[in-house]
């Protein structure tokens, strides 16, 4: 199998990866959370301006949302591309390769989504291992290719709409 890098994308008929853009939006509101906690906490070092119970709290859902989205972007880091009729998946952040045959394909399906006039697309593909990944359009390239190639190699759509 081979090596999964920036360096060699072209040799894959289709490559999903995460967009850069996505995830430095989500960086900049991180960094937004991350300021406003810490000047809540220099706030309650210095000047107690407000009630202990509403440090207590505003800290709390500050570092809740956070750590909220720190966990979906650590999850939606992925890499998916498709070699020799291959799903190979890679997971960088848990430092694991799966590669899955198109007949290891249970299901798929995709779900549109409208939303504030725009249309939000997210395919599910499960395995047979009982692993499953999603890929959406708003936060991966080439959503679209993967689309396209899933009706065409794999037959498991589900159909029930």
């Amino acid at each position: 199998m081979p090596e999964l890098n920036s360096s060699n994308y072209s040799k894959f008929m289709v490559a999903i990866k995460p967009k850069i853009s996505t995830y430095i939006s989500l960086s900049l509101i991180l960094l937004v959370l991350l300021i406003g906690l810490i000047l809540l906490l220099r706030d309650f070092a210095y000047k107690g301006s407000f009630a202990l119970w509403f440090y207590l709290l505003a800290c709390s859902l500050i570092t809740l949302v956070m750590l909220m989205l720190l966990v979906k972007m650590m999850a939606g880091w992925r890499f998916i591309s498709v070699v020799k009729d291959q799903l190979v998946v890679k997971l960088p952040l848990k430092g694991m390769t799966k590669v899955y045959p198109v007949n290891e394909i249970m299901l798929w399906e995709e779900e549109v989504i409208l939303a504030n006039k725009k249309e939000f697309r997210q395919v599910t593909i499960a395995f047979t291992d009982k692993n499953s990944i999603s890929v959406s359009n708003h936060e991966h390239e080439s959503y679209a290719d993967l689309v396209n190639y899933l009706k065409k190699k794999s037959s498991k759509a589900n159909d029930q709409k």
